[in-house]
């Protein structure tokens, strides 16, 4: 198992916000995406205010990052500063102002998965988890587990060329894209494996069927959603009248559903 110094492996202490913060991670081709995609919808017909945030989407270093890509500029080391920048700034845009007003963030990917691609590409594990000392602690963190080669079916049958770092070319292990991210892949499987029980995963068989694994979300979820923000409920007949809606029946039907 990977040593890491226990001085680093401590979250931010950001007080107790009032939101909550619900994390997905796993290996490509696990379903974690499509789990919290599942996760969001019925957490919004409840009413919930749920805002989303995405691994790698922060603007501030988007040209940066595609420009190094494109020209293969990349190392280990940059990727991994790169990415710290990345996420420091969704942080502050995307993650903490709803969890300041009390709203559910749905997180595709956290800090688990800078813990486990920069050690995979030889990044010191301590030195990682130093750089996001920042990140706050999770209500809820899942982790997909799914065998390296059940994944690989799923990415690689509807994937039919592979990215030179998507493959993890630029560690030199193999000249074969599709042989480099297997073995890339299976790197990052064992550090997701290793973190299980360092940050409390919660770990998910992603090889259940998806609504198994979705009542199995709802319901390490449900605890935590007492006192979330709600979104406000506008009246059925006010809804009418925005929408310019009019007819000898909508009064009727405005008055049955206020009732309901």
């Amino acid at each position: 198992m990977t040593h890491v110094s226990q001085e680093f492996e401590q979250y931010a202490n950001l007080g107790d916000l009032p939101g909550k913060l619900i994390v997905v991670e796993g290996i490509d081709g696990s379903g974690k995406s499509t789990q919290l995609d599942l996760l969001e919808k019925w957490l919004s017909s409840q009413g919930y205010s749920v805002y989303f945030s995405a691994w790698n989407s922060s603007p501030l270093v988007r040209e940066t990052t595609g420009y190094g890509k494109a020209k293969r500029l990349l190392s280990p080391m940059t990727f991994s500063l790169i990415h710290t920048a990345d996420f420091a700034d969704r942080l502050e845009r995307t993650i903490l102002p709803p969890l300041r007003a009390g709203a559910i963030v749905l997180a595709d990917r956290y800090i688990y998965t800078a813990f486990a691609r920069d050690v995979a590409r030889g990044i010191d594990p301590t030195y990682v988890r130093r750089n996001y000392r920042f990140a706050p602690r999770p209500t809820v963190a899942f982790y997909f587990r799914v065998p390296l080669q059940e994944a690989l079916s799923r990415i690689l049958s509807g994937r039919p060329e592979l990215k030179y770092y998507e493959a993890g070319m630029d560690l030199g292990l193999s000249e074969d894209p599709y042989k480099s991210f297997e073995l890339f892949q299976g790197r990052i499987l064992e550090q997701y494996d290793q973190m299980t029980s360092e940050y409390d995963l919660k770990v998910i068989d992603a090889t259940l069927p998806i609504a198994q694994q979705q009542a199995m979300m709802r319901e390490r979820v449900r605890p935590h959603l007492e006192g979330v923000l709600k979104n406000p409920v506008m009246p059925h007949a006010e809804v009418f009248r925005e929408e310019g809606l009019v007819g000898r029946y909508i009064g009727e039907l405005a008055g049955d559903w206020r009732h309901e």
